[in-house]
């Protein structure tokens, strides 16, 4: 078996935590993100951590429990399930057997089941939805090796970021430029949010004039519009 990356240091994991996938996905240019049916078991489910992975054949999930059992804290289990939707890859037992590994997380591209009681346990689920049927169990697969999830390539030790949203991959050689950026859009949405608080309370008070427009949209966006006469 290939050797489990080592963790992403935990500055790293601590500056992604404060931010979210949107931002991340925006620092990376409007990409790194899975299929859109990739989503969390319950809505509150946040996942930060070092890419651990699993490639599975479709409806097999022998190589998953491997995984599992390969996993420690600061790992997120990424799987790719081939979009398989007649099985589910995992349920309760398997979840929880994670979450005593210690696992943050586990993402799939495929379905779970068990729907009521992953969300009772807590682990961070994301997968594309649910489906009664169990899994088989002959294999073959791989750990540890770089996979396609769900429309994204990731790598063992990529970092991995997951919210209501959805989840976001970051490749390691991308990390430190991809949270720089994302920290300063921060900063930029900050006072964005003010201006239009400010705004709206404006219009309510005093009302406003066309000139004060300017005090809401953003500065990009009259630069852009110029071209097409407005």
């Amino acid at each position: 078996m290939k050797h489990t990356a080592p963790l992403l240091p935990e500055t790293i994991i601590e500056r992604a935590k404060k931010l979210n996938s949107t931002l991340i996905s925006d620092a990376l240019g409007n990409t790194g993100s899975m299929d859109y049916k990739v989503k969390p078991v319950s809505p509150e489910f946040k996942v930060v951590g070092t890419a651990l992975t699993v490639d599975m054949r479709a409806g097999d999930n022998l190589f998953l429990h491997q995984g599992i059992y390969s996993g420690s804290e600061g790992y997120v289990l990424v799987a790719d399930g081939k979009g398989h939707t007649e099985n589910a890859y995992l349920g309760e037992l398997m979840v929880g057997a994670a979450k005593a590994m210690g696992l943050e997380g586990i993402v799939i591209d495929g379905l779970v089941r068990d729907k009521e009681a992953l969300s009772e346990i807590g682990l961070p689920v994301f997968a594309k939805g649910f489906i009664p049927n169990g899994p088989f169990k002959n294999g073959p697969g791989d750990i540890n090796t770089a996979i396609s999830c769900a429309g994204v390539t990731v790598v063992p030790g990529d970092l991995i970021v997951g919210d209501a949203d959805g989840v976001v991959v970051v490749p390691k050689d991308k990390i430190e430029d991809a949270l720089t950026k994302a920290e300063a859009k921060v900063t930029y949405e900050e006072k964005r949010l003010q201006a239009i608080a400010s705004y709206e309370q404006l219009r309510k008070e005093q009302g406003v004039s066309e000139e004060d427009i300017s005090r809401i949209a953003p500065d990009w966006l009259a630069e852009k519009m110029k071209q097409y006469g407005y």
